[in-house]
C-alpha cells in the first residue's frame, strides 16, 4: 500500500524504531509534525540525513511508522497466537482487540494520528493505513479468499476497526470494558448482515443478478498475496 524506504540497521538498532521512540515522548504535546520530528532525530542521536530519509514526507510518514509498527506486532503475534477451538467471528473479535492492546500506553499518540489523518490531505493515507490494519488480520488469520469477497472483507473490518478506535479513544471505563462491549456489538451487527445477505443469495432477484451483472465480479482476483503485516503498494 505504502511504500516504506529500507530500513538500515546499525549497531543491531533499528533507525526507524530509535526515532519513532524518540518521537513518542513528544507527539502528546506537539502532535504528528515538523517540531515532534526534528526533536526526534536530535533525541535519536542518528546522523540526520539518514533520519530524515526514513521519513521523505516528514510528519505524515513518522505517523504511518508508528501505525505499521502496530500492524507489525500484531502480525507477530497471530503467527504464534493459539485460538484453538474458537469461531472465525471469535478470532476476529480477539485480533482487533489486540491490536488496541498493544497501543494501550500510547492513546495520545494514536489520537493525535486520528486528528492528523481527518486532515482532507491526509485522509487517504489514514485510509490505507486502516485498510493495512485489517489486511493484516484477515491475512494472519489465513484468509484463503482471492474473489471480490477479499475486498469485501477488508472494507468491512476497516469500518469496524476505525469505528471501535474511535469509541476506544473517549472510553474511560474500566479496563476499556464498553470498548470490548462495544465491538462486540459491532461484530454482531456485521454478522446479521453478513446472514442477511447468504439468504438474499437465494432470490430470484439475486439470482437474476448472479447470471447478468454479477458474473462481472466473478472475475475480479486478490493483489498477490503478502506478508501480514507488511505494507503493499496499491
Amino acid at each position: 500500500m505504502i511504500d516504506q524506504p529500507e530500513i538500515v540497521e546499525t549497531s543491531g538498532e533499528n533507525p526507524r524504531d530509535k526515532v519513532l521512540d524518540a518521537a513518542l515522548m513528544h507527539v502528546p504535546f506537539d502532535g504528528w509534525s515538523e517540531a515532534t520530528l526534528k526533536r526526534a532525530i536530535a533525541d535519536s542521536e542518528l546522523e540526520p540525513g539518514l533520519a530524515r530519509s526514513l521519513f521523505p514526507r516528514g510528519a505524515v510518514d513518522l505517523a504511518l511508522a508508528f501505525h505499521m509498527r502496530g500492524d507489525e506486532e500484531l502480525a507477530a503475534w497471530l503467527a504464534t497466537a493459539d485460538m484453538t477451538g474458537m469461531g472465525m467471528t471469535a478470532k476476529i473479535t480477539r485480533a482487533v482487540r489486540k491490536r488496541l492492546e498493544l497501543i494501550e500506553g500510547e492513546r495520545e499518540a494514536v489520537r493525535r494520528g486520528a486528528t492528523l489523518f481527518a486532515l482532507p490531505m491526509h485522509a487517504a493515507d489514514g485510509a490505507k493505513a486502516i485498510w493495512n490494519t485489517a489486511d493484516t488480520i484477515w491475512s494472519g488469520l489465513g484468509d484463503g479468499s482471492r474473489d471480490i469477497n477479499w475486498y469485501t472483507k477488508r472494507a468491512t473490518l476497516s469500518g469496524v476497526y476505525s469505528s471501535t478506535v474511535l469509541y476506544w479513544l473517549g472510553d474511560d471505563s474500566l479496563g476499556s470494558e464498553k470498548t470490548w462491549a462495544f465491538l462486540d456489538r459491532r461484530i454482531a451487527d456485521v454478522m446479521r448482515i453478513e446472514k442477511a445477505k447468504a439468504w438474499a443469495k437465494d432470490t430470484p432477484m439475486a439470482r437474476a443478478w448472479a447470471a447478468g451483472p454479477g458474473r462481472v465480479l466473478d472475475r475480479v482476483t486478490a493483489p498477490n498475496v503478502r506478508m501480514p503485516g507488511r505494507w503493499r503498494r496499491p
